[in-house]
């Protein structure tokens, strides 16, 4: 069983081609992975409105496209290409999902997924960001405490 943590591509990006964990850099963004990497899950990948399911270091065009102006049934669709694309790299029953996603990035995954966690689920962005940067400073202060 392995964990694995799904974050959403976000609006604010690079003009430029990049790694993906590198084109994305709305604050949202780089809390949201600062706080996966945190969790020391064993894949962490990014759903992406264009590319679907992207690993960190894909290398990917900066693009015009959210879920957010899709159709149920783009939605849809889009949500089964990436269970395509997870079929191939986990066990969407028995792996723990860990989504830091909106709504509309993981609505339609969840149906065949059977285990997760939301930890960013019902909060405002304002709530997100403010969790996660208290997340993130309660793993550090944990890490530093048990090194010393």
């Amino acid at each position: 069983m392995k964990t694995i943590v799904l974050i959403s591509c976000v609006k604010k990006k690079l003009p430029h081609k990049a790694k993906a964990r590198d084109l994305y850099i709305s604050n949202l963004f780089r809390l949201s992975l600062e706080y996966a990497i945190s969790l020391k899950p064993d894949t962490i990948y990014i759903l992406s409105a264009k590319y679907c399911l992207t690993t960190l270091d894909q290398e990917i065009e900066p693009y015009e496209k959210t879920l957010n102006k899709m159709s149920v049934k783009e939605r849809k669709k889009w949500a089964q290409k990436v269970l395509f694309q997870l079929r191939d790299v986990a066990d969407v029953k028995n792996d723990i999902f860990i989504f830091l996603a909106a709504e509309r990035y993981r609505k339609y995954l969840l149906s065949e997924i059977v285990k997760y966690d939301l930890p960013l689920a019902h909060l405002r962005i304002g709530e997100q960001l403010q969790f996660l940067k208290k997340m993130i400073g309660k793993r550090a202060k944990k890490g530093r405490t048990a090194e010393e």
